[in-house]
């Protein structure tokens, strides 16, 4: 299911405006609310790690997992530039989060920037799930955000164009969604141009990359069959009432 191959090499870069910083002190915030005693926190999908390295940096012990190897190399490389007491808080495994087992527990769960919204069929749904229930202690809690549906279904997506360069590249990405209505998924098919400012080769790149889209009232069926509990659901960053204008929105769930 990896989708990350050939594009995770210009991931941190296309996502250079990401306000990774408030997000990590918005997760902290949601910790202090509903699980003020956690210490140790799993990652399930974790990308690059540079939410990761920012919890750490809150003196969380995070664990960090995702399926791109390409995407893992680069957590370990920014922790090898971290002080000793730093990186000693993280560490980072390759694995797939509908099916890994890590034999311990932890305080809190997280999956951001839509992972679950990757997860596209019920047993994807199902599998992650359970993945979360098997390592959260008892009373810990799952943190999560996906694309909603009701926002998705009133501002329906459409083509986008990305610009942004560095040193050495610059990139136009083209985002193309195909709407599959009857199964609740976006296909977002990606065509990315790198032009290397050096010798002014371009390097055409293409990615689908498949997103279901859900409900509140099928999150809290699922959590019902692991017998987990929804605490919050609010949009992602405002804590607003998630409405048709919403697109992105988080869950807070306890074991």
């Amino acid at each position: 299911m990896s989708v990350f191959g050939n594009y995770a090499r210009y991931y941190d870069l296309l996502y250079q405006d990401k306000d990774y910083v408030g997000e990590a002190k918005f997760i902290v915030e949601l910790l202090k609310l509903y699980a003020p005693c956690t210490q140790s926190i799993l990652e399930l999908g974790c990308g690059t790690g540079t939410h990761a390295i920012l919890l750490a940096k809150e003196n969380y012990q995070v664990y960090g997992v995702d399926l791109s190897s390409e995407m893992l190399d680069k957590a370990s490389d920014r922790t090898l530039q971290l002080p000793q007491q730093l990186s000693s808080r993280l560490k980072f495994l390759q694995g797939d989060i509908r099916s890994i087992r890590l034999e311990q527990q932890f305080d809190c769960i997280i999956s951001l920037f839509h992972v679950f919204s990757y997860q596209t069929t019920n047993e994807d749904l199902q599998a992650a799930f359970l993945t979360a229930k098997t390592h959260l202690k008892p009373g810990g809690v799952l943190i999560f955000d996906c694309w909603y549906g009701a926002a998705v279904l009133s501002d329906r997506p459409t083509v986008r164009i990305k610009r942004l360069e560095d040193e050495q590249v610059q990139i136009t990405r083209i985002a193309e969604p195909i709407m599959h209505p009857n199964d609740n998924l976006v296909d977002v098919k990606y065509q990315v141009f790198i032009k290397d400012k050096g010798n002014g080769v371009v390097e055409e790149l293409q990615e689908t990359h498949r997103m279901r889209y859900l409900f509140k009232p099928e999150v809290e069926l699922l959590l019902k069959q692991f017998e987990m509990e929804l605490l919050e659901s609010r949009e992602w960053m405002t804590n607003k009432e998630p409405g048709f204008d919403t697109w992105g929105v988080y869950f807070v769930v306890r074991n």
